[in-house]
């Protein structure tokens, strides 16, 4: 038999650091329990916290003096027990590229590389703090609808929780996705349709089943772990803020978190006032909704069946679209889309320069990048930002038709010579 009641150890509204769940439309507060809609208009729930509080205890000595992992900024994260799910996610290398700067006349050009996270993705983040804000609210089950990088977090991070897992993914996932998932030994759906049939699915089940769905139930929390990618930034940049940044958009959590981060560091002290980054979007042609809208002037996200390599990215109904193109306004930024060729290219590009081997999601990023870079949207001096979320590993069918074969050679230097000089009959060359 199931049940929709939740266990819950939240303390009540208003106590704490941590004020509660509130709707990011008519502002209604909650408590912090397992819920995502607002019950009067149907928004979005989202983290509120006392920044006040947060204001007389937090450091930029103190941060410096924690793990060198996303739980350095534990005190702006919504959690309220001592134990954490650490899988050493975070505090990823943020890279200068010098190389790919001057291809694309950026002088101030930096790659947060998010490919090197335990399971090779930025999905590392939110999933640490919903599984351990999931254990905190006594959950047993950690579930998710994925389109690929998210089944492999989960499945993870609830093995290191000791909790069971239970994964739906669209039934053409990329196979090392699958892999990569399945190691952990979850147990896992594949549905026949998009991801979105699959959310949909996932959002039935969740009303049905006492699972801790992280990107549902417990999305308000899940979301908040991918404001680390803006704490960690600013902190690797000497506790300043970049000009610009470039953010892939799928759902749009990523890219509104971030913004979120980089404003609670100025809420909290530990960055000066001033202007707020422009924040950049990037998506994939045959998944651009957001792109779409703000082409066409308005707000409005009409949702799209998607059609991309960049499947990662394959959300065609994204729940903060709205929320991306009011930030994007706010801020002074941008929207773009890349075609899967120039997707492919930005992957090469990085690779090629900077030697960092992106998934497709990396390669809308500097697909977008490269083409506003051309275009003069981006001051050559500013100080720009491309978050690389996820390992080309993952990707590899995506370009395996586009990089060089080996040269096949017969363990001889003579074959060897014939082969690096082709159009020299006499050998080696002088």
């Amino acid at each position: 038999m199931t049940t929709t009641i939740q266990p819950s150890t939240s303390p009540p509204v208003g106590l704490g650091r941590i004020r509660g769940l509130q709707c990011r439309e008519c502002g209604e507060l909650y408590a912090a329990e397992a819920r995502h809609v607002c019950d009067l208009c149907f928004g979005p729930l989202e983290v509120a916290y006392d920044y006040d509080i947060i204001r007389s205890s937090v450091s930029r000595a103190s941060i410096a003096a924690g793990p060198r992992t996303l739980w350095r900024y534990r005190a702006l994260l919504p959690i309220d027990g001592e134990r954490v799910v650490d899988s050493h996610a975070g505090f990823t290398p943020l890279v200068k590229a010098h190389n790919l700067g001057r291809e694309l006349g950026l002088k101030n050009l930096w790659i947060k590389n998010d490919t090197v996270n335990p399971t090779f993705s930025f999905k590392d983040r939110p999933v640490a703090v919903a599984s351990t804000r999931a254990l905190e609210l006594g959950f047993e089950v950690l579930s998710c609808a994925s389109t690929g990088n998210l089944a492999g977090s989960v499945a993870a991070h609830a093995a290191k929780a000791g909790m069971r897992a239970c994964i739906l993914i669209p039934s053409d996932l990329e196979p090392a996705k699958i892999l990569g998932a399945s190691i952990y030994e979850p147990t896992i759906f594949a549905v026949d349709g998009n991801y979105d049939d699959v959310n949909r699915l996932c959002s039935e089940i969740a009303d049905l089943y006492p699972w801790a769905f992280v990107n549902i139930n417990l999305r308000p929390y899940y979301s908040e772990g991918s404001k680390t990618l803006a704490f960690e930034v600013a902190e690797q940049l000497g506790w300043r803020r970049p000009d610009v940044v470039v953010v892939p958009i799928a759902s749009g959590s990523m890219f509104t978190k971030i913004h979120k981060g980089f404003s609670e560091l100025e809420k909290v002290g530990l960055v000066d006032s001033g202007r707020a980054p422009r924040m950049i979007g990037a998506q994939a042609d045959g998944c651009s909704p957001v792109v779409q809208a703000a082409r066409a002037g308005t707000y409005d996200v009409q949702p799209v069946r998607p059609n991309t390599i960049a499947k990662s990215l394959a959300i065609g109904n994204p729940a903060d679209g709205y929320y991306a193109l009011k930030i994007v306004e706010q801020t002074g930024g941008a929207l773009e889309a890349v075609t899967d060729a120039e997707i492919v290219e930005g992957i090469r590009s990085l690779a090629r320069t900077e030697g960092i081997f992106a998934e497709t999601a990396g390669g809308v990023t500097i697909g977008v990048l490269k083409k506003l870079a051309a275009e003069r949207k981006i001051d050559p001096d500013e100080l720009v930002v491309a978050y690389i979320t996820g390992n080309g590993f993952k990707t590899t069918d995506a370009v395996a038709e586009h990089v060089t074969p080996p040269l096949h050679v017969a363990p001889t230097l003579a074959s060897f010579q014939a082969a690096i000089h082709p159009g020299d009959r006499g050998g080696q060359r002088g």
